[in-house]
């Protein structure tokens, strides 16, 4: 689904702007949920989220639906500014429950790699005292004091890093689940998206 920006005053916070032929374009066709709580188009979301993405990270947001004059007098229209904060509430939840499912696994393979590295060290210190000092013996030491790091790899990897993505995403979600949604009647001939 084609979709075009209305670009505005630089000088003044930009609201993120949509220009659609028919209120309907906004969300899934296939959904079967109540107009309220259908799912955005992927499309849409991403336009969205995009924009939002680039805007600054404080402030209200405001979206703009720039419909024909007759759409934009349809129930659809009057409800589209709760059916879009609802969607992005939802999907700032999700998130919010993806990122606890991080930390769960985070927490799980932190004990493992801890385990680990604990039988590692305990296993080196047993073979530099049962057999005689070597290449071998040091060769292997160094090995199972690796492994026993490379264990923790994936834990310090969720802890460091992999989190912050999912937790400025949440917050985005966060900001778009509070935006001002305005329906702005705007002179699309034929319904068709310009």
């Amino acid at each position: 689904m084609p979709l075009s920006a209305v670009r505005s005053r630089p000088s003044a916070p930009r609201p993120i702007e949509l220009r659609l032929g028919d209120v309907g374009q906004l969300f899934q066709t296939l959904d079967p949920l109540p107009f309220r709580e259908r799912d955005l188009d992927a499309a849409v979301e991403e336009y969205i989220v995009g924009w939002a993405g680039e805007l600054s990270p404080k402030g209200p947001l405001t979206i703009v639906l720039h419909l024909p004059a007759v759409q934009a007098e349809r129930e659809e229209a009057r409800h589209a500014g709760e059916a879009i904060r609802n969607f992005f509430s939802y999907r700032r939840e999700a998130l919010s429950w993806e990122l606890r499912d991080l930390f769960r696994i985070g927490r799980t393979s932190l004990a493992v790699g801890l385990a680990v590295l604990g039988a590692c060290t305990l296993f080196g210190v047993l073979l530099r005292r049962l057999a005689p000092e070597g290449y071998l013996v040091r060769y292997l030491d160094e090995g199972l004091l690796i492994l026993g790091w490379v264990a923790n790899w994936r834990p310090i990897e969720i802890f460091l890093y992999d989190w912050w993505p999912l937790a400025r995403r949440r917050r985005l979600y966060g900001r778009l689940a509070q935006a001002q949604v305005q329906i702005a009647a705007a002179d699309i001939p034929d319904g068709r998206i310009h």
